[in-house]
């Protein structure tokens, strides 16, 4: 089940029908899909790609639109709080922007993030438009969430309206899932 939060309810797990990324020509990821691959850079420079982890750990992915802006920010001192419902030998935890690393290396330090934040800086947004989750409006990434299990199908997928923070516990459900 693909989840769009902010008042819009359950959306069935197909293709094209969160209205997010089908009105800009492309669909969101939605649960069972393949999830696609990427290589990006983290805070501290090192090339990390979603390949690396299959076999081994799922991957939870947590798009976002920007450092250092209040959302974001109240989202990943929520995260960094709880990181151990997240982050495990069976899972990993991966945030992706478009900021540049230089950015990224900034706010996890002041703010002590420990999990990796993803530089989606160039070509600019392209792990976020293939997760269906870049606002070509804006330029920067919705709150998508995505769960990936070590074969690489989305085992859980949620779009959150950009003004709100998303609900953590949604997440907690879909790794603790994983175990069972």
């Amino acid at each position: 089940m693909f989840h769009r939060r902010g008042g819009t309810g359950p959306v069935p797990s197909r293709r094209g029908v969160s209205g997010f990324g089908a009105s800009w020509g492309f669909s969101v990821i939605q649960v069972g899909d393949e999830a696609p691959a990427f290589v990006l850079r983290d805070q501290n420079n090192q090339e990390t790609s979603l390949a690396s982890f299959r076999g081994r750990q799922a991957v939870l992915l947590v798009f976002y639109p920007l450092a250092f802006t209040n959302t974001c920010q109240g989202e990943f001192q929520d995260l960094q709080a709880h990181l151990p419902d997240f982050q495990n030998p069976a899972v990993q935890v991966l945030t992706i922007s478009v900021d540049s690393i230089f950015s990224h290396k900034v706010w996890a330090d002041r703010e002590g993030f420990t999990f990796p934040l993803l530089a989606d800086f160039w070509p600019h947004g392209e792990a976020a438009r293939s997760y269906g989750v870049l606002d070509p409006q804006r330029g920067t990434a919705e709150r998508g969430t995505f769960l990936v299990d070590r074969t690489g199908i989305v085992r859980f997928a949620e779009l959150q309206d950009r003004a709100r923070p998303r609900d953590q516990s949604a997440w907690r459900e879909a790794v603790a899932s994983l175990g069972s």
